[in-house]
């Protein structure tokens, strides 16, 4: 008669058991990150662009809210004109400015190459002044010449630097194509705005549970901060700048215009054009114009110091290092949409951060910012919700 086969040896040990268990997770894993790493590389050349169109729908929502309700809840209607509006106001200067100012880079990279280079001379009406007339007139012409003969002397390595910076301008029409589809995609953004916030809401709580949530909720308010405060009053210099440098007829005003945008993205203001172009028409206009445009410059250099404080919500300032370093690097990885989309995501990095180091700073901070409404709820440890 056979003898039944003895427990312990039909049971797996317990250090068995242990070893298929996570041997299982390490395949699940495995699978869930081959499958993760595929979509990733799909999704690759159009990752950029969705962002972009992500931040533009969270910096447009409110004008698209307000839109929306005053078309009596035509949500589709909304976003069309808000659109239209980003196609023809942003896009249309912006392409312009971009392409004049890589048609002077292009032109200055020619004379270096064909050493045909020089400084403009100091204009004959200075000699007429008092006392000093002289001398500033040959002090001009001697720096105006020695500069000139230095840049010509280093001529190789500058252009060098210039190839690498018109190969960067070379993207200027894939930055506009990408900017023109991202303006398109947040407008569908814009229309499936309650969905895509409930699906938000729903994973930033899945992720960190309600401090997600006031991590999602940090996160918009910096984009719209930082939209407004910094991309918005940049445009709006720039434009006036512009407009000013057309209206006088001033040289080169496409890569001036382009260069007051940047300053004016990295938080250092037009100034750093407007004075020497202002000093330069004094030098070579009549009195009643370059007196003119002086009147119409000082507003211009001055007008961030006024309209930051009403565009950006109070305790959500971004230090200037964050903007320069995400300007700067944007542009360098990613070209022309990188000059947008650098300084907003470093800067919603920044905030995200400081909120996980000192939770009740942030809290107090963001507390101050919302409506009466919201700020008697709250979420642990971040912000109210």
């Amino acid at each position: 008669m056979e003898q039944p086969t003895s427990g312990k040896a039909t049971e797996a040990s317990p250090a068995q058991i242990s070893i298929e268990a996570r041997v299982s997770d390490l395949v699940r894993i495995g699978i869930i990150g081959l499958f993760a790493y595929w979509s990733l590389q799909l999704i690759a050349p159009f990752a950029l662009i969705v962002i972009w169109s992500s931040i533009l729908a969270v910096a447009l929502f409110p004008m698209f809210d307000a839109l929306s309700r005053l078309l009596g809840n035509r949500p589709a209607l909304s976003a069309t004109v808000v659109v239209m509006a980003c196609l023809v106001l942003i896009i249309a200067p912006l392409t312009l400015v971009a392409v004049n100012f890589a048609d002077a880079v292009q032109a200055l990279v020619g004379q270096l190459k064909t050493n045909s280079f020089a400084l403009p001379a100091a204009p004959e009406a200075i000699r007429g002044w008092p006392v000093v007339g002289e001398r500033l007139y040959a002090g001009w012409n001697q720096v105006a010449s020695n500069l000139a003969a230095g840049i010509m002397k280093f001529q190789a390595p500058l252009r060098e630097v210039m190839g690498v910076i018109i190969a960067k301008l070379a993207s200027i029409g894939g930055g506009v194509l990408s900017f023109v589809a991202s303006v398109i995609l947040s407008g569908i953004f814009l229309t499936m705005s309650p969905r895509l916030a409930a699906t938000i809401q729903v994973l930033a709580g899945r992720i960190g549970g309600e401090r997600g949530v006031g991590f999602a909720r940090l996160a918009g308010s910096t984009v719209r901060n930082v939209s407004r405060g910094v991309i918005g009053v940049a445009f709006l210099q720039t434009l006036l700048c512009g407009l000013c440098f057309a209206f006088f007829g001033i040289p080169a005003r496409g890569a001036l215009t382009f260069l007051v945008f940047v300053l004016c993205l990295m938080q250092l203001g037009p100034g750093l054009v407007l004075v020497p172009v202002v000093v330069w028409a004094w030098f070579s206009w009549p009195t009643s114009m370059a007196f003119a445009f002086t009147v119409v410059a000082i507003p211009i250099t001055l007008a961030d110091n006024v309209l930051k404080p009403i565009l950006m919500s109070r305790g959500l300032s971004t230090p200037m290092p964050v903007i320069l370093i995400g300007v700067i690097g944007g542009t360098l990885s990613h070209g022309l949409l990188g000059l947008f989309l650098g300084p907003i995501v470093l800067s919603v990095f920044y905030e995200l951060l400081r909120a996980w180091a000192w939770p009740s700073a942030s809290a107090e901070r963001m507390a101050a910012t919302l409506p009466l409404d919201d700020k008697d709820k709250k979420v642990k440890g971040v912000e109210p919700c």
